[in-house]
Parts: C-alpha cells; sequence; structure tokens
C-alpha cells in the first residue's frame, strides 16, 4: 500500500513508550487516523479506504511488526466496523461507519465475562425490555482500548437469545482500568460495568442474533488481523536479531558465527515467510469468497500466534540481558507473543477446531 511504510516509520518511538506508560500516546493513534488506518476496511462510500482482506493484513503485519498494543486497536476497529457494515441498518451505518473509517470514535468489542470466553454462549450480561427501549447490565471484562472507547460493541442475553448493541460510552458505563497485564500493556485494557438504557435504535441485526452472526462476522476478522499482526511481529524479531548478531561479539566472533545462534535464525526466517504466506492464502480466501475461508484463517491464526511466540522468546535468548530490559523490543515481542496465543481463539481451541473439519466432527462438544 502506498505511503504505508512511512506512516509505520514514524510509530517506534511511541511503540516502547506505549509499553512503558502503560497507555497509548494520542500521537500514535493520530498517526493511523491521519493516514485513514484505523478501520482500512471501511468503503470508500463511508470515507474508509475500501481494502480488501489482504490489503488490510498488509496494515496489520507492517503495525504489529512496530506494536502490538496499536495493531490491536485496528484489529477492535475494524471488527466494530466490519460487523455494522454487515449487519447495521442503514442508518447505523450511515452514523457509525464514517466515525470509525476516520477515528471521530474509537471501538471496543465486549464478549468476555468471568465465565465466558472461548464459550461465548456463557454470556450472562443482559438485555431486558424495559419501556419503550432496554437496560443492559454486565460486566465485560479484558476490553482492548476499554479505557477511551466511545462506541462499544456489546454481546448480551435477551429474551430470544444472544443479541448485539451499540453502546455508547457515557452515563451507566463504569471503566475499571487493567493495568500491569503481561501484554499489550499500551492496547488500554479495562472491565466494563454497564447498568444503561439503550434505544431500540441501538441493536445491531436484531434480538437473538447476535453469537452465530454478529459476532462471528467480528471475530473472524479479528483473528485474521492477529494472524496477519503475528507474522508481523516474527518478521520484527527476525530483523532485530539478524542487526544484532551481526554485529554483537562473543568469543572473538560474531553471533551470526556460531552455529547454535544460526539455527535460531533460520528457524525464526522459516516461520516469518510461512506464517505471511498462510495468512496471504486466508486473505485471497475471504476476498474470493471460498467455503473454507474461515478454517484457513483459523489455520493461518494458529500458526502465525505460535510463531510469534516462539520468535519472542527467541528474541529474548539472542538479545541476552539486553532483551529483558525495560523498554526493550525483545522483551515487549516477548511478552506480546504469548497473548497472540489466547486472544481470538486459544491454541488449544484452534487445535479443536483444526482437527474438528479434519475429521468431520463438532468442533467444540461439551464435556460429559
Amino acid at each position: 500500500m502506498t505511503g504505508l511504510g512511512d506512516v509505520v516509520a514514524r510509530l517506534p518511538p511511541y511503540a516502547a513508550a506505549a509499553d512503558l506508560d502503560g497507555r497509548m500516546p494520542e500521537e500514535a493513534i493520530a498517526v493511523l487516523r491521519e493516514a485513514r488506518l484505523l478501520a482500512p476496511m471501511v468503503a470508500k462510500q463511508h470515507g474508509g479506504p475500501g481494502l480488501d482482506h489482504a490489503g488490510f493484513g498488509e496494515v496489520c503485519e507492517a503495525v504489529g511488526a512496530v506494536c502490538t498494543s496499536l495493531r490491536s486497536l485496528i484489529t477492535v476497529q475494524s471488527m466494530v466496523a466490519a460487523a455494522v457494515a454487515r449487519w447495521g441498518r442503514p442508518e447505523q451505518r450511515a452514523r457509525w461507519l464514517p466515525a470509525l473509517a476516520g477515528g471521530g470514535v474509537l471501538a471496543g468489542f465486549c464478549l468476555t465475562e468471568a465465565e465466558a470466553g472461548s464459550d461465548a454462549a456463557a454470556i450472562t450480561s443482559s438485555l431486558v425490555r424495559d419501556g419503550g427501549g432496554w437496560r443492559l447490565t454486565g460486566r465485560k471484562r479484558w476490553v482492548t482500548f476499554g479505557r477511551s472507547a466511545g462506541l462499544l460493541l456489546v454481546l448480551a442475553r435477551a429474551e430470544q437469545g444472544g443479541t448485539a448493541v451499540l453502546c455508547e460510552a457515557g452515563a451507566g458505563v463504569r471503566r475499571l482500568p487493567r493495568e500491569g497485564s503481561l501484554g499489550l500493556r499500551g492496547a488500554m485494557l479495562a472491565d466494563l460495568e454497564f447498568d444503561v438504557e439503550l434505544p431500540d435504535s441501538a441493536v445491531l441485526g436484531r434480538p437473538g442474533f447476535g453469537l452465530a452472526t454478529v459476532a462471528e462476522t467480528a471475530l473472524s476478522l479479528g483473528r485474521l488481523s492477529v494472524a496477519w499482526g503475528s507474522a508481523g511481529m516474527v518478521r520484527g524479531c527476525l530483523e532485530a536479531c539478524a542487526a544484532h548478531v551481526r554485529d554483537r561479539r562473543q568469543f572473538g566472533a560474531a553471533l551470526a558465527e556460531h552455529q547454535l545462534v544460526r539455527r535460531l535464525i533460520a528457524r525464526m526466517a522459516v516461520s516469518a515467510r510461512a506464517a505471511r504466506a498462510l495468512c496471504r492464502e486466508a486473505s485471497a480466501a475471504r476476498d474470493q469468497g471460498l467455503a473454507d475461508a474461515g478454517s484457513l484463517v483459523l489455520v493461518a491464526k494458529y500458526f502465525a500466534a505460535r510463531a510469534a511466540a516462539e520468535a519472542g522468546a527467541d528474541a529474548v535468548q539472542l538479545h541476552g540481558a539486553d532483551g529483558t530490559a525495560a523498554g526493550a523490543y525483545a522483551a515487549r515481542m516477548f511478552r506480546d507473543g504469548k497473548i497472540m496465543q489466547l486472544i481470538e481463539g486459544s491454541d488449544q481451541m484452534g487445535e479443536l477446531a483444526i482437527s474438528a473439519r479434519v475429521l468431520g466432527l463438532p468442533a467444540h462438544r461439551r464435556p460429559a
């Protein structure tokens, strides 16, 4: 994408600061806002770049190589935009898509609860009829950019079943910041407590339409974003490690001359190429509307997340003590890489889903 390299080149100073301070500098968000890359798949008619899945992936990969927390903002912004674009009424699309594309509002995706993560059907947040509208109550956990998001896509339980609503953060929404997390320290994580009245116009789709449709639209794009972002992390680790081992000398020779060091570099190089290839395949399948696109996204996310975690660990190993310092790129990739194996479907859930497709079995069967 023209200009993407120039945009990303402005981000490294903010990435380290976000990790150290536990908050994303507004200047970093402004870089993406000015480039209209916060929700890059929003159609041009709504003020977005209108990128396809492959172009979206390139953005996530490039930003993810520098700052996973900032890439996660692109993820949630795009997840909410995709749900509104696919399931929103004309007035919802007209109101929210230009704001999401231009960064006039930051979005949050609210699914996870104390007992509902991978098992989204276990959500207990309540949406009940209240006069001519609805009352939303409950608590959502680990909301990315929950400290600052102005538009929240919330999954709750109505009489008709799981239902998605668009909730503006304001009175009745209490933010409880999550600080000191293992990774994604710049992602402004928060728990959110809801006790708010919503009009009928807040419902996305229709009551009972939330989990299998609206949420899956958002989550599938989120998995693709995490896959591409993870591929970027592997590439970033490879580049940082290659530069380090060429310059650093031990026992009278550059680290790059030691066979065990070169083995780690070789593995990282192969993982970077493989992750990117899987992401490109998954993006192409989505752009072409292939039936197995969802399966290919799962495979890409599973492989790339594991590769990112391994690359982050190896990056710390190759940098030695320098890799453990506060603000070190290797340390940040090590911590963020582990998070990639948890979000948008854990490794274990991915293994269940991938193997189920191979074996022709149900993906998620509750234990007896």
